[in-house]
């Protein structure tokens, strides 16, 4: 899914319950001009900046990862901890690809959980 697609969705259905999300007010609370976030929206530019997707992230109570790596983006955060073993974050992610949803998340939870 498109980023802009997603963002729209999100804030749509929160804007049926809640007026406080309507594109010129969630504009507002990140501090954008309602027009780009429109054309965000619309995918007529591409995603904003890393801090003005986290604050999206925020307003619409996603995660800021997911919201980045739909703009294809990835937080600073994890770029520091790739660039410590880059090789081997390389390595683990082409061999995640292929894999199931559950089996990653058996990963996830066996390095979580894990006694090292």
């Amino acid at each position: 899914m498109l980023f802009g697609n997603y963002i729209r969705e999100r804030r749509e259905k929160r804007k049926k319950s809640d007026p406080r999300y309507s594109l010129r007010q969630v504009a507002s609370r990140i501090g954008v001009e309602p027009a780009y976030l429109s054309k965000v929206e619309r995918g007529d530019v591409a995603p904003p900046s890393e801090a003005k997707i986290i604050a999206l992230a925020t307003e619409l109570d996603e995660d800021p990862d997911v919201l980045l790596a739909l703009a294809g983006k990835v937080s600073s955060e994890l770029q520091d901890v790739i660039r410590q073993r880059p090789e081997l974050f390389a390595q683990l992610i082409r061999e995640l690809k292929e894999l199931p949803d559950h089996a990653i998340l058996r990963v996830v939870r066996e390095i979580r959980d894990g006694d090292w």
